[in-house]
C-alpha cells in the first residue's frame, strides 16, 4: 500500500508527512463495515472538511475572475464546477477508482454509485491535503483540478440549472408546470440514495438519483431534458 499511496502522490506532485491521513481519504464506509479489525477509519470527516475547503477556493477564484457577474450567476458556476459528475470526473482523471477501499459489494458497482464514491473520496483528499499541508497546497491542488474546466462549463451552458429550465421549456411548450415526486428511497441514514421522478400532468417524463432529494430532481430535469429534446 505505501508503494500505491507513493505513485498517487507522484501523480499529484503532493508528498505527504502522513501518509495515513492520504491513506484514509480512500476508505470508504462500507469497507469498515466488512473489515471492523483493519485499525482504519473512513473518509466520512475528511470528505466533510475537503468539501468546505473546495467550496471557499472555488468561490474565492468565482469572485475574483468575474467581478461583474451577479451572485446568482455566480452560484450557478460555483454549483457546476463543484457538484458531483464534475468531481468524479477529475476523481477518474487521478486514477482515485485505484486506490478506493470498498466492500466486496461496492467493488462491484460501476454504476452511478461509484461515481458519489469517487466524487466524494476527491473531496476527502482536498481535507487531507488541507491538514497535511495546509490551505495553500490545498488551493494550489483544487485550482489546478478544477479552474480549467470553467471555460467549457460557460461556454456549453453547463451552469445553467436544469430544473429552472425544463420548467421553462414545459411552460413554453405544454403550457404546464411539472412536478416532481420521490419514488424510490435506499441505503441506510448516514448514505441516503433518492430517486425522483419529473411529471407533465400524470406522464412521467424521466426519472433521477442523487445523494439528496434537490439533487435528484435536478438530474432527473436533465434527463427529462434530453428526452424531450430541450437541452
Amino acid at each position: 500500500m505505501k508503494t500505491d499511496l507513493a505513485k498517487f502522490q507522484k501523480n499529484i506532485g503532493i508528498k505527504f508527512k502522513d501518509d495515513g491521513l492520504l491513506q484514509q481519504a480512500f476508505v470508504h464506509r462500507s469497507y469498515i463495515n466488512e473489515n471492523k479489525s483493519s485499525g482504519l477509519s473512513h473518509n466520512e470527516r475528511l470528505e466533510f472538511l475537503g468539501d468546505a475547503v473546495l467550496e471557499l477556493v472555488i468561490t474565492d477564484f468565482l469572485y475574483q475572475k468575474y467581478p461583474d457577474k451577479t451572485e446568482g450567476k455566480l452560484t450557478a458556476y460555483r454549483s457546476a464546477l463543484v457538484n458531483a459528475d464534475t468531481c468524479a470526473g477529475i476523481a477518474t482523471n487521478l486514477a482515485i477508482n485505484d486506490f478506493l477501499f470498498l466492500s466486496k459489494g461496492e467493488s462491484k458497482d460501476t454504476g452511478r454509485a461509484r461515481q458519489y464514491i469517487l466524487a466524494n473520496a476527491l473531496e476527502a483528499v482536498i481535507g487531507a491535503i488541507y491538514i497535511d499541508q495546509g490551505y495553500d497546497i490545498a488551493k494550489k491542488f483544487i485550482e489546478e483540478n478544477f479552474v480549467p474546466l470553467i471555460d467549457a462549463i460557460i461556454s456549453k451552458k453547463m451552469f445553467i440549472d436544469a430544473k429552472s429550465l425544463f420548467q421553462e421549456k414545459a411552460q413554453e411548450f405544454e403550457s404546464v408546470t411539472p412536478s416532481y415526486k420521490t419514488v424510490k428511497e435506499s441505503g441506510p441514514d448516514h448514505d441516503k440514495k433518492f430517486t425522483v421522478g419529473v411529471y407533465i400532468g400524470k406522464e412521467l417524463v424521466a426519472s433521477g438519483t442523487g445523494e439528496s432529494k434537490q439533487e435528484a430532481e435536478q438530474n432527473a430535469a436533465k434527463e427529462a431534458l434530453s428526452v424531450k429534446g430541450w437541452s
